[in-house]
């Protein structure tokens, strides 16, 4: 029997480990800048420090012995190491080297001289290790043996002290005795007594261990310790080279740029994860669109042979094909949250490709009137005509007269109806020829693909939410931001509709965004400058007389302001009557 398969659950930390971590390598600029700070400190720490010279010497410390091969005598008798260390490194030290090292030409204050010194003890011995850094291999030498030698000498010196200190309070103590003696030896010259005796007796015994103290004091062998170890000048300078600090540097700036790259991802705004995509829009994921160089600057990916892209996009067309909600009504809506809407136009040029290419009879609905741009794009795959369901009293303004078919190599054709600029944008989408246009998606087998602006930037797709239900929304997980999501959601769901999915594009590098703002910018100037033209030539851009319409409105007041065109190069005649070869040169203007 086969064991079900557990799906990953949201507080699975190996999963969310390896989100987090996917999430810090999103900003690999801040990684590259702290790795490439700490590679330059590195450099820097290398290369303008100066060099510097170590040299150690190692003293064997020893208290003060009677014999010291005598059976049980300890080494260690009387020595704190620790307070022997702090007297290494203490003033008095420093002021005999001082001193030692004025006669060799060395001329160097003590604080000065002590800042360069480091004593240490290695654990379970009584050795000091004396470690002297300098500028010159000699003076380092010199100096870590001064300082050395300067210790055993004040270690001497207190020994010494200390003895003639106890000796000095011994013969205090016998000074008083001998004179008690000599007055009872003066006694007993005369006399014959036990007493006196019994008393000089006393005091010759308490003399001679007095005595005996001195002399054993006298005796004790006052070598404070050996200097196992002379220092020597080094032959290579201490400290880390430049390859070990530029190594330290590159993992103190990589340790950098994960920290920035932390407290970016914090504050970041914007989508961490798909995971979180899906938790906030309240959708489930399409499809990612995979990044192909060959599809720049080409609207339709389906009909390449070989594309990535354009498997990816028949994927997530079968899987709207077989969701219910879009199943019943086999209408769909694809915008994006704000900003550039051309991810999306592709998306819905290829998905109608893909319901073409099922055999499915598809209407492609360009809903964006403010900056129409599909028939442009598609180029020669457009090819013009006049839709059927087209009523006559529609046939003076759009949508009647902006259908094109559009040819898809090897895969079929679908049906476009172009945008076009309008004055009243959203009188014109909730118009009746809009809505008749919609209901075509309830022939069997049709589908209705509408194209419209982005849903935060204008309210166009929420006009179409009532007559459209189902919505795909397209975005750049990098640049699209939580609350927008939520916000799409709540728009979505009180206008009447529901999310379908989401489908996310890798989004345009720097320098293409920057290419495609130039372009639009160019487009913009060059329609103004056709705009003012054709108002020069009739003063209003209208003509004069009693036929005189308005952007493609007779005087009849029941037509609606939606419907007035803005670059429709067409003028009505008073009756209102149109031939084909008008409706022709429009679609090929567009």
């Amino acid at each position: 029997m086969t064991q079900p398969i557990r799906a990953l659950e949201d507080q699975d930390e190996p999963a969310l480990l390896r989100d987090q971590f996917r999430q810090l390598l999103r900003y690999r600029a801040l990684l590259a800048c702290g790795v490439v700070v700490g590679l330059l400190g590195g450099g820097w720490l290398a290369l303008s420090g100066e060099d510097t010279y170590s040299s150690t010497g190692e003293v064997s410390v020893r208290s003060a012995t009677s014999d010291p091969f005598a059976a049980g005598a300890s080494a260690d008798k009387g020595i704190n190491i620790g307070s022997e260390r702090q007297t290494a490194v203490s003033d008095a030290v420093g002021t005999v080297a001082v001193g030692s090292l004025v006669k060799h030409g060395d001329r160097v204050e003590v604080g000065k001289l002590l800042t360069g010194l480091q004593v240490t003890n290695p654990p379970n011995t009584l050795v000091l290790k004396f470690s002297y850094t300098a500028r010159s291999p000699e003076q380092a030498r010199a100096r870590a043996q001064a300082l050395a030698e300067a210790y055993l000498e004040i270690r001497r010196e207190r020994t010494e002290n200390s003895i003639d200190n106890m000796v000095d309070g011994y013969r205090a103590q016998l000074k008083p005795l001998t004179e008690q003696r000599d007055r009872l030896a003066e006694q007993a010259t005369g006399t014959v007594g036990s007493d006196v005796t019994s008393a000089r007796a006393n005091l010759i015994v308490a003399i001679s261990e007095l005595s005996q103290k001195i002399s054993e004091l006298r005796a004790l062998d006052t070598t404070p310790g050996y200097l196992n170890t002379k220092p020597v000048a080094p032959e290579h300078p201490t400290g880390a080279g430049l390859p070990l600090l530029l190594g330290l540097g590159g993992v103190v700036g990589l340790a950098l740029g994960l920290l920035l790259s932390w407290v970016r991802l914090v504050f970041d705004p914007a989508v961490r994860s798909t995971r979180e995509l899906v938790r906030s829009l309240g959708a489930p994921l399409l499809g990612t669109l995979p990044r192909e160089r060959a599809a720049a600057g080409r609207l339709l990916a389906i009909g390449r042979g070989g594309s990535r892209l354009a498997e990816e996009y028949r994927a997530v067309a079968f899987r709207l094909a077989y969701d219910p909600s879009f199943a019943e009504r086999r209408r769909v809506l694809v915008t994006a949250p704000r900003g550039d809407n051309d991810m999306a136009a592709a998306a819905a040029v290829n998905l109608a490709a893909a319901f073409a290419e099922m055999g499915r009879d598809v209407l492609l609905v360009e809903a964006d009137l403010r900056t129409p741009s599909l028939a442009r794009d598609l180029g020669a795959a457009a090819q013009g005509g006049r839709p059927r369901w087209a009523a006559e009293r529609d046939e003076r303004g759009w949508p009647s007269d902006s259908r094109t078919n559009v040819d898809v190599p090897g895969s079929g054709a679908f049906t476009l109806i172009a945008g076009r600029r309008m004055d009243n944008v959203p009188r014109a989408l909730t118009s009746a020829p809009v809505g008749r246009i919609v209901a075509e998606g309830g022939r069997p087998g049709a589908v209705v693909i509408v194209l419209a602006p982005p849903v935060l930037s204008y309210a166009d797709a929420v006009a179409l939410i009532d007559r459209v239900e189902g919505v795909v929304v397209v975005c750049d997980p990098r640049e699209v931001h939580r609350s927008d999501l939520e916000r799409i959601r709540e728009i979505i769901g009180a206008a009447g509709g529901s999310v379908l999915g989401t489908l996310l594009h890798p989004g345009h590098g720097r320098l293409e965004r920057r290419a495609r703002r130039k372009a639009a910018k160019r487009r913009a100037r060059n329609r103004q400058t056709s705009g003012q033209g054709r108002d020069k030539q009739d003063g209003r851009g209208q003509p004069d007389g009693p036929d005189r319409t308005d952007g493609g409105r007779t005087g009849d007041p029941t037509e609606t302001l939606g419907l007035r065109t803005l670059d429709s190069g067409t003028r009505h005649s008073g009756n209102g009557h149109n031939g084909d070869s008008d409706h022709s040169s429009t679609a090929g203007r567009r």
